[in-house]
């Protein structure tokens, strides 16, 4: 299969080939060139098929043509190796828990994919691939993680100063070895637009292999999809229309589930939650896209001003307002309603949410509003611990450390701080 870049679909690339790049070299996202949906029966059958079963069939077609079948099968296992459990709050509303992986995020699975088809990719090449990428919290951890150790990858993360949780900074500061974190003084959007124009600066890439690891690469983007198709192995015996409620920031995750959906998954709407950063709701309600400022809030993985991956989900739905508002519906949240909700549904289940989470529950709440009949599922895409300070400031309690978090606590820091793309670009032409 093909993947074309969305400014020239006359640009085309391999699996491979778009993976190494992770963005045309005119600036375009890449995209399948065809989605093929899956046979009846696979839906009519998954509760029979296993993550791994699942994970195998609807990602073969995107990248069989550069991954024989039993090497996929090991990129799989290495990347799912924890579940992904649905877990009911309350009557139609549940939670895909997407917080059980190494850095308790749901990026996990993208970067754990996207790492082992660049570590497949790079045997016996000679030039080192360096993965250069942009977080607004936990991309980099996961990123971090799942790349760590990889024969001939070098990965340079940037991140914002001050705007990522103590916690998220640790897991991306903290590892060695062949990662370098850059602490940029700006916001995510400042990171990313450095990322951008490196890999279109000829100073470096003609001397430096770069590729991304956001999920502008397809492959951190697609693997997404597997989750969804896991959750639907789970609530399918509800015998309810599934509405997914999805936390977004950069809009990689929802898009890949639409994905999922165009692979036949009997999905009946999306719902994208976003907090102040409201460019998509405002873009739903009016056809007018306009970028803005990324404004920091407590959720703040989804402080995005400029969303990268909305290109796709309009080209999924032929750029057509009124077919995407058939299948998505945008809703933002305050701060203040955040923490609310966070309080009320600990208060009356005993379920601990994150900022990040309590945005996706409140997305499923106003859509029932207007679809009542409907089985809601909202991502939890990061464990509540990772928000420490606002977990403990709205419920005046403290979550149980995991052992994941507990092993990078105490290790020292290390970054170099940056102020401009001039320093990033020095950094990459001298080392």
């Amino acid at each position: 299969m093909k993947f074309y870049s969305l400014n020239n679909h006359n640009i085309q690339a391999s699996f491979k080939e778009a993976v190494i790049a992770g963005i045309a070299p005119d600036k375009g996202l890449y995209f399948p060139e065809s989605i093929t949906p899956l046979p009846a029966d696979f839906f009519e059958n998954i509760e029979k098929l296993s993550n791994h079963e699942i994970a195998f069939k609807a990602i073969h077609q995107f990248v069989n043509e550069d991954i024989p079948d039993e090497a996929l099968k090991d990129i799989i296992a290495n990347t799912l190796d924890f579940d992904f459990p649905v877990v009911e709050i309350e009557e139609n509303i549940a939670t895909l828990e997407l917080f059980h992986g190494p850095t308790m995020a749901f990026k996990d699975v993208g970067a754990r994919f996207m790492a082992n088809c660049l570590g497949y990719f790079s045997q016996g090449e000679k030039q080192d691939v360096t993965v250069l990428v942009a977080t607004s919290g936990d991309t980099g951890g996961a990123v971090a993680n799942g790349f760590l150790g990889v024969d001939g990858v070098k990965v340079v993360i940037l991140y914002p100063s001050g705007k990522v949780s103590e916690i998220q900074e640790k897991q991306l500061t903290t590892l060695g070895q062949n990662i370098e974190a850059m602490e940029v003084k700006g916001v995510f959007d400042d990171c990313q637009r450095m990322v951008k124009t490196a890999f279109l600066d000829n100073e470096i890439t003609d001397h430096k292999k770069l590729t991304s690891a956001n999920s502008i690469n397809v492959a951190r983007w697609l693997p997404q999809l597997f989750y969804f198709l896991f959750a639907y192995k789970q609530a399918k015996s509800k015998g309810k229309e599934i509405v997914f409620s999805v936390p977004s920031g950069n809009f990689g995750n929802i898009c890949a589930g639409m994905v999922a959906q165009k692979l036949g998954m009997p999905a009946k709407h999306f719902v994208a939650s976003t907090n102040v950063n409201d460019v998509v709701p405002k873009f739903m309600a009016n056809g007018v896209y306009e970028p803005m400022s990324s404004v920091a809030t407590i959720s703040n993985a989804m402080d995005v001003g400029d969303p990268s991956n909305f290109v796709r989900i309009r080209h999924l739905h032929q750029d057509d307002l009124k077919t995407l508002q058939q299948h998505l519906s945008s809703y933002s949240f305050t701060d203040n309603d955040t923490k609310k909700i966070m309080k009320e549904v600990y208060s009356q289940t005993g379920y601990m949410l994150d900022p990040h989470g309590a945005v996706g529950y409140l997305g499923v709440r106003e859509y029932q509003k207007s679809h009542p009949n409907t089985y809601g599922i909202f991502l939890e895409t990061a464990h509540p611990v990772k928000f420490l300070d606002v977990v403990e400031e709205t419920l005046g309690l403290s979550p149980e450390i995991p052992s994941q978090i507990i092993k990078v606590m105490d290790k020292e820091k290390k970054s170099h701080k940056i102020s401009s793309y001039e320093e990033l670009k020095q950094y990459l032409i001298t080392t």
